[in-house]
């Protein structure tokens, strides 16, 4: 007997279904079967978080599933309440399950190296009709493509379904905080899911999601739970001493490339093409998993350029850079890194390679800030029960506005084994 239904057994939902007797369901089915949907199974969720967090190897692949299964658990209930036409609905929860598509191996580490956006590529991916999933998303309806593709961008004609995947409180993030806290195992993403759901309501004259008054505080919990995620895990000095590795190495062997000498690549490889420099197609772009990057840094291990060589073996064998907080004035700020870059030299290691300043992309990190008037960037509440009003959260909330202090990132990354001596630096 053939089953009606896919069952997914997932860490934090525990079961998600997928009706394969239903046509939309049918879709999601199909959608997941193809080759660029099952290659998020070969892309880590949270890049190099693993190397912190040992457990931290989950996919864009389970995520992504997650994200659609809280998608139609929303719509399940607004339905309830609202009209959401066929259309509407489809187009949403297709797109929460395709809006990571488009991501590039080691999540947003490469694609900050190489300048480019998933985001992007997720729309040209559900547009194209070179795509599996392109095709598939065109067979069902001529239309649904367009609508996924403009949801994924934030520019869905329907704000307010828009919303449920792209916003400041989507499925999307609903679905990572719980899923990157269980997986590290860490405690800060925990929020009330449940009753974020329950309190999601549409402003329908305004075309915007809202929360109902009963609602705030776990929406609140849900903001801070980001705010710690994001300064525990994915701003760990750990991970980000990763990255400042893989930067390094990547920038050599591009560098090397660029001046013509030899670096080892698969010939006729979308690979080979980053290596060149030339742009990559969308084929090319999503045929890159995150064992394309690390076959090769594997083999340059065995580079004739000492530089890379070595760059590869500290992070095949997490030999990290030591993260060193530059927790003082400017101007002793700046004299500290030359006095670093001076010592590493006289170790006969280039600074340019073996020490990175991490700024965080050089901005400060409130993790939410109503700085603009888009609504898909803003969280809105109910503020007072006899006669309420609609509001941005931190006009209600001082616990919210306590999060929008931010705080700045500066750290100077470079080899540990250094560590003892650029501390005697710091102290004299």
């Amino acid at each position: 007997m053939v089953s009606s239904e896919r069952i997914y057994r997932d860490s934090v939902h525990n079961i998600i279904r997928v009706d394969t007797v239903d046509a939309v369901g049918a879709l999601i089915a199909r959608l997941i079967d193809t080759p660029e949907f099952q290659r998020l199974r070969r892309v880590r969720q949270l890049g190099l978080a693993h190397f912190a967090y040992q457990a931290a190897e989950h996919s864009r692949f389970t995520h992504s599933l997650g994200a659609y299964h809280l998608a139609t658990r929303i719509l399940d209930r607004l339905a309830s309440k609202y009209s959401i036409s066929p259309e509407d609905r489809t187009a949403v929860r297709v797109a929460a399950l395709l809006h990571d598509i488009g991501h590039g191996p080691f999540s947003h580490v490469v694609e900050s190296i190489l300048g480019f956006h998933h985001e992007d590529f997720s729309a040209e991916a559900v547009l194209s009709g070179e795509t599996v999933i392109g095709r598939v998303l065109g067979e069902f309806s001529p239309e649904l493509s367009g609508r996924v593709a403009a949801i994924v961008r934030g520019k869905y004609e329907r704000a307010a379904l828009g919303q449920l995947v792209s916003s400041q409180l989507d499925a999307d993030r609903m679905d990572y905080l719980l899923r990157d806290s269980l997986m590290t195992g860490v405690k800060y993403g925990v929020y009330d899911l449940e009753w974020v759901i329950k309190s999601l309501e549409i402003d329908e004259g305004n075309d915007r999601l809202y929360i109902s008054a009963p609602g705030i505080y776990a929406v609140e919990d849900y903001l801070q739970a980001r705010y710690y995620m994001y300064r525990q895990v994915y701003f760990h000095r750990t991970l980000r001493s990763a990255e400042a590795v893989l930067d390094s190495l990547l920038r050599r062997a591009l560098e090397l490339c660029a001046a013509g000498k030899p670096v080892w690549m698969a010939e006729g490889t979308a690979f080979e093409k980053i290596l060149r420099g030339e742009k990559l197609s969308l084929k090319e772009h999503l045929s890159l998993d995150d064992t394309d990057f690390l076959f090769h840094i594997k083999r340059w291990q065995a580079c004739d350029d000492v530089i890379l060589a070595d760059l590869a073996d500290r992070f095949v064998n997490r030999r990290l850079f030591k993260a060193f907080d530059l927790d003082m004035e400017e101007e002793a700020r700046v004299e500290f890194v030359k006095s670093v870059k001076k010592l590493v030299e006289t170790h006969g290691l280039d600074p340019q390679y073996y020490v990175f300043e991490d700024t965080g992309g050089d901005v400060t990190h409130s993790f939410y800030a109503p700085d603009n008037s888009i609504p898909k960037d803003l969280i809105f509440v109910e503020d007072g029960f006899s006669r309420p009003a609609i509001r941005e959260i931190s006009e209600v909330s001082s616990a919210v506005r306590g999060l929008q202090k931010g705080y700045r990132i500066h750290r100077l990354c470079f080899p540990s084994e250094l560590k003892s001596e650029i501390a005697g630096l710091y102290h004299r």
